[in-house]
């Protein structure tokens, strides 16, 4: 059976105290994390993050790989600050308890309905390939949600980002009509 880390306790990366590691169906009937089922290799991990989400490919034993910031630095959220400034990411392969942390994850298969994932053995064979690798990286195309989702169904995709500009653009839509109203009352 996989397992992943405890939420309690604080994981660390490399060099750092160890998890405790416990099984996943230990740790939903405990409800330590928002499992809805076991996760299975070539399953998307989608770990919420404050105001994003980072996303890594489950490979099975409670290990995912995924993009991390180049140059050693590991570590929840890590990947927050430094890869939105790095153009390049590492293909890492971690314990999910370490890559999570404290946070939130959840298996998110959202693009099955669409698109047919490849099979989990090519998916997993296809990451552990690239594991080592200095990839680029752009937060609008070429991120951590884009790099899971071309793994599994062989095509890159990335609503986060879409969603992202899209709220982003209404917003400033709606500040240019607020704005335009207030100089309209200022002339009454």
């Amino acid at each position: 059976m996989a397992s992943v880390g405890t939420s309690e306790g604080g994981c660390t990366g490399a060099g750092g105290a160890e998890c405790e590691e416990e099984p996943v169906g230990a740790m939903l009937s405990q409800g330590k994390r928002h499992f809805p089922e076991e996760p299975k290799p070539g399953d998307l991990i989608e770990i919420s993050r404050i105001g994003y989400s980072h996303w890594a490919l489950y490979v099975g034993d409670g290990y995912v790989i995924h993009l991390a910031p180049p140059g050693g630095i590991a570590g929840p959220g890590a990947d927050s600050f430094i890869l939105v400034w790095s153009d390049k990411a590492m293909v890492k392969k971690e314990k999910l308890s370490a890559v999570a942390g404290k946070d939130k994850y959840h298996v998110n298969n959202k693009h099955d309905r669409k698109y047919s994932p490849l099979p989990p053995s090519q998916i997993v064979r296809g990451a552990e390939e690239l594991v080592g690798r200095e990839m680029p990286y752009k937060l609008t195309s070429a991120n951590s949600e884009n790099f899971v989702n071309e793994l599994r169904y062989g095509v890159p995709l990335w609503d986060q980002v879409k969603r992202g500009i899209t709220a982003g653009a209404m917003g400033i839509a709606n500040l240019m009509e607020f704005m335009w109203n207030v100089s309209k009352q200022k002339e009454r």
